[in-house]
C-alpha cells in the first residue's frame, strides 16, 4: 500500500487553503484541504440528504434546501479562530446535469430536477425524430436522453407551460447555491458542458439544440474555466473567507477523476458511488467518439470521455433496505461465481451508457425458489459489474492507451471485495483508491492548480490491486453474452 494522504492539523498545514464543497446524491459535504491536498484535520462537515423520486421517473431535490446546507458545512469549518483568512479559495463540485427554473430575480421556479429523473422520455422520442442524433452526439459529444436540458426542456413546455413562460434563466444546483451565497452563478465549464448544449469543439452553445429546446443562450450561464475565479465576496457571516476568491461549480465526474490521479489519457476512473461511471481525461476531444459514450469539454484544452450508470450504489442500498441479507455480506462477494446467481440487470432509475434507454427498468432473470437473498445480491453485484464492462469495450478504441482501472467511492470503500468481481468482468486489474471524499479532494485541487501550483501535492491513498482470475474472466465472458441478449430482449426492444 502507497503511503496516504492522511488528515493534517491546522497548525501543520500547507498555506493556502481552500473550501471544497461536494454536493452529491446523498450529502452535502465540505472541508478545508491545505495546499498539498491533504484535509485538515476537524475541518471537515457532513449533511446528509436524499432525493425524492416517484415511481414516473421523478427525480428531484429542494434546491433551498441544498443552499441551506451547504450554509451548515461553511458554518461548521470556518468557525475555528484560528483559521484566521488563511482560506483563498472556495470550490464546489455537485452531480451532474441538474436543472433548475429560476425566475429574473434568481429564486427557483422548479424543484431541482437531478440526473436520474426520467420524466422526459418521451421528448427524447420525438427529438429523435427530428434530430440526427448521431450528429448531435459528435457536436455536443452528448446522446438524446432524459438527463440533459433539451428534452427536458420539450417536456416542460408541455408539462408545466407557465413555468416555462415565466422562466428567465436555467441554472444547475451549483450555479443557485452560488448566486444565493455570493450573488451570482457561476458556471464551470464541466457544468455548462453536462447541459448536453455546448459544441465539444468550440465551447460555444449548439444553435440547432438550442432552438429545439425553445430557449436563448442568454437563458444560460457562460461557462468558465477554473482559471476564472471571481474575487471574494462572502458574506460577513463567514469571516474566514473574507479573502476568498469563488471557484466556478464543476461537476462532480470531472473532480473524481482529479482528485483519483485519473489526470491523463493512461488511467480509467471507476467512480462507485450512488451512481457511476467510467472516464479518462484527454487532451482534446475523442476521436473518434463511440455512439454509446459521452464526451464533455471540460476546460479549454481538455475533455473528459466516458459513460454514466445511474445506479451503483444505489443498486446496493435498494439490496440492502428491501433484501433480507446476511449481516456480513462478504462471503457472498468472495464466494466463487457459479451458473445459479441470478442474471440481473440493474436498472432502476433508467439505463444512460451505453444504451441510452431512459425508461429502462431492472430485470431479474433465472430466480428460483432456491435464491436466497444473498445470492440475488451477488446477481446484482454482477450485473452492476457488467454494465461497466459495456461501457469499457465502447471506450477502448478511443482511448486505446490505458494502463490502469482505478475505482474509488462509496461502494469501493464498503465492500471492497467487490473489485475483485469488477476486475474478473472486465479482465484488467482494478486498483482500490481508498481515499475517501476523492472527489471532494479533487475540487480542491482543481482550485489549488490557480492557487498554488508549484506547491507538491501528497500521493493518492491507495490500497490492493485486483488481479483477474482467467477462469473467472471466462465464467463472465459467458455471463456477459446472456446479460446482452437479454438486454436486447427485454430493455432495448
Amino acid at each position: 500500500m502507497t503511503q496516504t494522504d492522511d488528515d493534517v492539523a491546522l497548525g501543520s498545514a500547507v498555506d493556502p487553503l481552500v473550501l471544497a464543497l461536494d454536493v452529491g446524491s446523498t450529502a452535502t459535504r465540505g472541508g478545508v484541504q491545505d495546499a498539498s491536498g491533504r484535509r485538515v484535520h476537524g475541518l471537515q462537515h457532513k449533511v446528509p440528504h436524499a432525493f425524492t423520486v416517484a415511481p414516473d421517473g421523478t427525480s428531484v431535490i429542494d434546491p433551498d434546501q441544498v443552499a441551506a446546507e451547504v450554509e451548515q458545512v461553511l458554518d461548521a469549518v470556518t468557525g475555528d479562530r484560528q483559521l484566521g483568512t488563511r482560506i483563498a479559495g472556495v470550490a464546489m463540485d455537485t452531480f451532474a446535469a441538474s436543472l433548475i427554473a429560476v425566475d429574473a430575480a434568481g429564486r427557483a421556479l422548479t424543484p431541482c430536477l437531478t440526473y436520474a429523473d426520467s420524466r422526459s422520455a418521451d421528448a427524447v422520442t420525438a427529438l429523435r425524430e427530428v434530430l440526427d442524433e448521431r450528429a448531435v452526439q459528435q457536436r455536443t459529444g452528448t446522446r438524446l436522453h432524459p438527463s440533459y436540458h433539451a428534452p427536458r426542456l420539450r417536456w416542460l413546455a408541455a408539462a408545466q407551460p407557465r413555468v416555462v413562460d415565466e422562466a428567465a434563466g436555467w441554472w444547475s444546483l451549483g450555479e443557485y447555491v452560488l448566486a444565493r451565497l455570493v450573488g451570482y452563478p457561476l458556471a464551470g465549464t464541466s457544468t455548462v458542458a453536462w447541459t448536453g448544449l455546448l459544441d465539444r469543439r468550440t465551447g460555444e452553445f449548439d444553435a440547432e439544440l438550442l432552438a429545439a429546446a425553445g430557449i436563448g443562450p442568454e437563458q444560460l450561464s457562460s461557462p468558465r474555466d477554473m482559471t476564472e475565479p471571481a474575487s471574494s465576496a462572502a458574506p460577513a457571516r463567514w469571516p474566514a473567507l473574507a479573502r476568498a476568491a469563488w471557484f466556478p461549480v464543476v461537476t462532480d465526474g470531472f473532480a473524481s477523476n482529479v482528485g483519483s490521479g485519473a489526470t491523463d489519457a493512461t488511467v480509467l476512473t471507476a467512480s462507485t458511488a450512488t451512481s457511476g461511471a467510467l472516464r479518462v481525461l484527454l487532451d482534446g476531444p475523442a476521436d473518434p467518439l463511440p455512439f454509446g459514450l459521452w464526451n464533455y469539454r471540460v476546460d479549454a484544452g481538455r475533455t473528459l470521455l466516458g459513460g454514466a450508470i445511474n445506479d451503483v450504489g444505489r443498486a446496493v442500498s435498494w439490496a440492502q433496505s428491501t433484501l433480507r441479507l446476511s449481516p456480513a455480506l462478504a462471503a457472498a462477494l468472495t464466494a466463487p461465481p457459479s451458473d445459479a446467481t441470478p442474471l440481473v440487470l440493474p436498472y432502476l432509475t433508467g439505463e444512460r451508457a451505453p444504451g441510452w434507454v431512459g425508461g429502462a427498468r431492472a430485470v431479474l432473470g433465472g430466480v428460483s425458489a432456491a435464491t436466497d437473498a444473498d445470492a440475488l445480491f451477488r446477481g446484482i453485484v454482477e450485473g452492476v459489474a457488467i454494465t461497466y464492462a459495456r461501457v469499457a469495450d465502447e471506450l477502448h478504441p478511443a482511448a486505446p492507451g490505458v494502463s490502469e482501472v482505478a475505482a474509488a467511492g462509496r461502494v469501493s470503500n464498503d465492500h471492497p471485495e467487490w473489485l475483485q468481481i469488477l476486475a474478473d468482468v472486465l479482465g484488467r486489474p482494478v486498483t482500490h483508491v481508498t481515499r475517501r471524499r476523492a472527489t471532494q479532494r479533487g475540487t480542491a485541487l482543481l482550485a489549488l492548480d490557480v492557487l498554488a501550483p508549484d506547491v507538491p501535492r501528497a500521493p493518492r491513498a491507495t490500497g490492493a490491486t485486483y488481479e483477474p482470475r482467467p477462469a473467472h474472466v471466462a465464467h463472465y465472458a459467458e455471463r456477459r453474452a446472456r446479460f446482452a441478449e437479454a438486454y436486447d430482449a427485454l430493455v432495448r426492444g
